[in-house]
């Protein structure tokens, strides 16, 4: 069973932040909500293990007061 990769693993983190801000600068919140959906289907679809996106999930529920 594969198992969800928490390490750093983005070869240039910053800059795919930066494009994710790019991304929902222009447009209202619906438009950003329905882009949001649609990125975590394309990633879901891609990684396509439903242990590790059960995974995620659980960890993604775990927002504490901080977060907000």
């Amino acid at each position: 069973m594969n198992q969800l990769n928490l390490q750093a693993n983005f070869s240039d983190a910053d800059a795919f932040f930066a494009a994710l801000a790019d991304l929902h600068r222009e447009g209202d919140e619906r438009k950003s909500e329905r882009i949001n959906a649609r990125l975590i289907l394309l990633l879901a679809n891609h990684i396509g293990d439903q242990a590790v996106l059960l995974e995620a999930m659980r960890i993604a529920a775990q927002v504490t007061t901080t977060d907000e």
